[in-house]
């Protein structure tokens, strides 16, 4: 067990991060998923440019790397312009 305030502190704080950093990531994921899932090219077109924006905040963050949100950005964008 910790032993100073400032390694409690520390355990909370990551505590918090981790919490958060989990709940953005199933949301970006649950994004691409419905994404993924449309068929009208609309509603995909207006979709877009949200979880890219999702996907670049997260790896800015590096909760995601930067080499996977791109790959992720890459393909959604091909499917969409596909369809």
């Amino acid at each position: 067990m910790a032993n100073h305030k400032s390694s409690l502190k520390r355990i909370r704080a990551n505590q918090v991060k981790k919490t958060l950093n989990r709940y953005q990531a199933k949301t970006a994921r649950n994004a691409v998923r419905n994404l993924r899932g449309t068929k009208d090219k609309a509603v995909a077109t207006e979709a877009l440019p949200k979880v890219i924006s999702m996907l670049d905040k997260l790896a800015k963050k590096s909760v995601i790397h930067k080499n996977k949100a791109s790959n992720l950005k890459s393909k959604l964008t091909r499917l969409v312009s596909s369809l």
